[in-house]
This record gives structure tokens, C-alpha cells and sequence, in this order.
């Protein structure tokens, strides 16, 4: 049975390596399977067995609407600005009171002080990692008809379309792309959606954005999906919050994972941890 693969934020040097949008699917896929290997067998060593039939690969469409790392964190503008602050509120300073209305403080000026904490809680990587997410996730949800938007959502459905897979395996940001694309084209059928390190339930910067939009709070499974199992570290950045059966109806399973306390939202731990070989064995 077919599976394919959905990928995350900061893949285009693969479509910069392999130049063309075949080759850097192709790249990836070999590297999906490595780490999927390594979940279902432990420490045997890759014999080059092939679990994932294509990755659906999407982000040179991103940079047609204008996802450039960001250079400079202390330099971005607003709408960025505004995003990312959202997003680092969430990852906990929302706890404390008052920290988007300090009266008098510049927007700079707050991103500031929540980036100092953010670093200062996650370490330089997630001033790394924020040059990506936010431009990327930015891009994407620009505008619900933004050319990068409805490119990607089709680059994804078409392999859907094709392949005909079993199972859709999504990794961050694709979790988003897949199920506005499932959404988008109902008559593909998958019976197993697996979300891994979703952004999908996250307020302000993704959750209310969604195609369909949420009704009364509530997100829902899309209709071309026999189950949907969604799996997170606890401690991913980007998955806010971990779990989605509260924000989505027909979220089948919500496993947490400890994967890395630093590597905690690469699609390689996620793979590799065996959370997910119960789900995918059936299909093998």
C-alpha cells in the first residue's frame, strides 16, 4: 500500500540542490525512509527498503510568495513582526500579564523582550528555526487566495491524486497544507492521516486562518479521512498545543512523544521515535 509524505518549513535547499521539484521530492524521500527505517527496527542498519512512495513537495511554491529566510530577527516587518510575537507568546510569556499591552512599548520593542526570553528558555536554535517558520508560515496563510497558498495546497493533492495513498503522513507546516488540500478536493480518500509536530490548533497564527474556518471554535476532520492520529513532543514549538482533539473533531488518537529536548520538531525524531510504527505497520 502507498504512503505518501508531507514535509515541513526550511526544505527548499532541496529544490536548490537537486533543481527540480522531481529531484528534491526524491531527496527527501530517501531520507524519510532512513528514518523510518531506524523507528520500525531499532538499531539495524538501513538495508535501503522503501516504506514512503513520494513526498509531496511544495516549497519552491513558498518562495513564489516571497518566504526568504528572514536575516535579521531585529529587522523584520510588521506582518512578521506581528506573527512571530504571536507565535513566542504561546510558547508560554502569555502567562504572564500584560506582556502585548505594556503601555507605551513599541511592537519592536516588545518582540524584543519575548525573543530574549524565548532564546534564553529554548537556546540559540530557535532563533535559527524562527527564520524559516515564520516567513514560510507567513507566506502561506498571506491571504486565503494567496498564489503560494492555492499552488501548494494542489502540489499536494495532486500526488494524493496520483498516488492513491493509504496513508498521508504530514510533518509541521505540510499538516496544514494537507488538510486545507484534503478540504479543498474532497473526493480523494486516505485512510490514515498522520500529523506530526502540527501547527494546526495554534491561535492567532494558524488555527482561525483555516480553509474551512473554524465554526464555534471547533476545527473538523477532513471528510475524505478514515482516521486521523496526531503525534507531538511535548516540549515542539510548534505544535501548540500538542493535542488536537479539542480544536478538531474526528481526531482519532493524540499521542504525546519525548523525542529530543533539543531536536524536538525534526521530521528524523519524529520518524525515528516508534510512535508511529503501530499506526503504519497495518500498511507495510
Amino acid at each position: 500500500m502507498s504512503i505518501v509524505g508531507v514535509h515541513g518549513i526550511g526544505k527548499y535547499r532541496y529544490f536548490q540542490a537537486a533543481g527540480s521539484v522531481s529531484g528534491a521530492a526524491e531527496a527527501m524521500r530517501a531520507k524519510w525512509n532512513r528514518y523510518l527505517h531506524a523507528g520500525l527496527n531499532g538499531a539495524a542498519p538501513y538495508d535501503g527498503r522503501s516504506y514512503i512512495t513520494e513526498i509531496a513537495y511544495y516549497a519552491h511554491l513558498l518562495r513564489q510568495g516571497d518566504a526568504e529566510p528572514i536575516r535579521d530577527l531585529r529587522r523584520m516587518g510588521p506582518e512578521h513582526s506581528l506573527l512571530m510575537a504571536d507565535w513566542l507568546t504561546q510558547l508560554g510569556l502569555g502567562r504572564l500579564d500584560g506582556v502585548r499591552a505594556v503601555a507605551g512599548e513599541s511592537l519592536t520593542g516588545m518582540l524584543r523582550r519575548l525573543a530574549e526570553w524565548a532564546v534564553g528558555r529554548f537556546g540559540p536554535r530557535l532563533e535559527e528555526f524562527a527564520r524559516n517558520f515564520v516567513p514560510e508560515v507567513a507566506a502561506y496563510l498571506a491571504a486565503p487566495d494567496a498564489a503560494a497558498r492555492v499552488r501548494a495546497r494542489d502540489a499536494v493533492a495532486e500526488v494524493i491524486r496520483r498516488r492513491r495513498p493509504a496513508v498521508v503522513v504530514a510533518h509541521s507546516l505540510g499538516s496544514v497544507v494537507t488538510y486545507e488540500a484534503l478540504w479543498a478536493h474532497p473526493g480523494l480518500r486516505v485512510e490514515l492521516l498522520v500529523t506530526m509536530g502540527s501547527p494546526l490548533g495554534m491561535r492567532n497564527v494558524v488555527f482561525e486562518r483555516l480553509l474551512p474556518a473554524p465554526l464555534n471554535g471547533r476545527g473538523e476532520r477532513p471528510p475524505g479521512v478514515g482516521r486521523w492520529v496526531n503525534i507531538a513532543d511535548k516540549d515542539d514549538i510548534v505544535a501548540i498545543p500538542a493535542t488536537l482533539s479539542d480544536r478538531f473533531a474526528g481526531v482519532d488518537a493524540d499521542e504525546l512523544v519525548n523525542i529530543d529536548w533539543i531536536d524536538f520538531h525534526t521530521v528524523e525524531k519524529y520518524l525515528a521515535c516508534g510512535a508511529l510504527n503501530r499506526h503504519l505497520k497495518p500498511y507495510l
